[in-house]
């Protein structure tokens, strides 16, 4: 089984210590793996040299934000230098804006009717590894866990049973503090063609994280960002339909792109999505994809 997306406690919206996921993967019986964590690369070194003690294939990784034509994507990177300098200054570039971004969040929170203090948000992020930085699963766990919030109506469709409850805080972020959403705090990142330069430079591949979920609706958008100097796609992801895995895959095909799976596992923010889940863990021809594409990126 492969899962070559998952994130620690080094991105702001991870549960668990790159240690804790490496032991998960074992237990589901994982044998190659990358964390690739948001805008950041440090839990690298702790998951390899955790896999290595258990005998799993580990991968270098890590899922960094930016920008095509004014809108937010996520590039994964794989078998990336991760001492390399570019990522630090990202990371630090990222934190740099974390607190307007977070306050400018808290301030749209409050113009939509609700009570939410820094206090109530610095404790749930308190075991983070991004101080002072506030996410949309964040809002979304604190306001769902109000007394005098229960019955309301924005909130209704996050609760047990609601239409949006599989994976309540993250359909919250998605909702209400993506790109465009009313509660959205705007960060600057670098174009998605600086980017794979960066990738590259590290001596990584760069691959386009789950389309499904970045393009939603605009899936047309995929033939112009392959034309771009990427070397692969997630095709298999937690977030595809099948239907939209064989699109996917037609397009990497067309375009020549090695193709990746991967869950996007979380933890309690995405508590609908397990370590291990998407199609190509399933699917031993898709499997088989995958290990070529690794093996032809020089990865594996």
């Amino acid at each position: 089984m492969i899962d070559l997306h998952m994130h620690s406690r080094y991105s702001d919206d991870g549960e668990f210590t790159p240690e804790r996921l490496v032991f998960q993967c074992r237990e589901k019986g994982i044998h190659v793996m990358s964390v690739t964590d948001h805008n950041c690369v440090r839990a690298n070194l702790e998951a390899k040299m955790a896999a290595e003690r258990l005998g799993i294939c580990y991968i270098s990784g890590g899922e960094f934000d930016c920008v095509y034509h004014g809108r937010n994507f996520h590039m994964l990177g794989y078998g990336i230098d991760c001492l390399n300098e570019a990522f630090v200054r990202l990371e630090q570039a990222v934190e740099k804006q974390s607190r307007e971004a977070s306050l400018k969040m808290l301030e749209k929170t409050r113009a939509l009717g609700f009570l939410v203090t820094e206090e109530e948000l610095d404790w749930i992020s308190s075991e983070g590894y991004w101080k002072g930085r506030w996410t949309g699963e964040m809002f979304g766990e604190v306001l769902l866990s109000k007394p005098e919030y229960q019955g309301h109506v924005l909130l209704e469709p996050y609760r047990e049973g609601g239409n949006r409850g599989d994976n309540p805080y993250v359909n919250f972020y998605w909702d209400f503090y993506s790109q465009g959403k009313p509660c959205y705090g705007a960060m600057v990142y670098p174009s998605m063609e600086r980017l794979i330069e960066i990738i590259h430079e590290a001596g990584g591949i760069a691959v386009l994280a789950h389309p499904g979920a970045n393009l939603k609706g605009q899936e047309k958008l995929l033939r112009e960002v392959s034309a771009l100097p990427i070397d692969g796609i997630e095709v298999f992801s937690s977030y595809h339909s099948e239907a939209q895995e064989e699109y996917f895959l037609e397009i990497a095909r067309e375009f020549g792109k090695l193709v990746t799976c991967g869950s996007d596992f979380h933890g309690k923010t995405k508590p609908a999505i397990s370590l291990g889940e998407g199609a190509a863990h399933k699917n031993g021809q898709a499997g088989e994809l995958v290990i070529q594409a690794l093996k032809e990126g020089g990865i594996l």
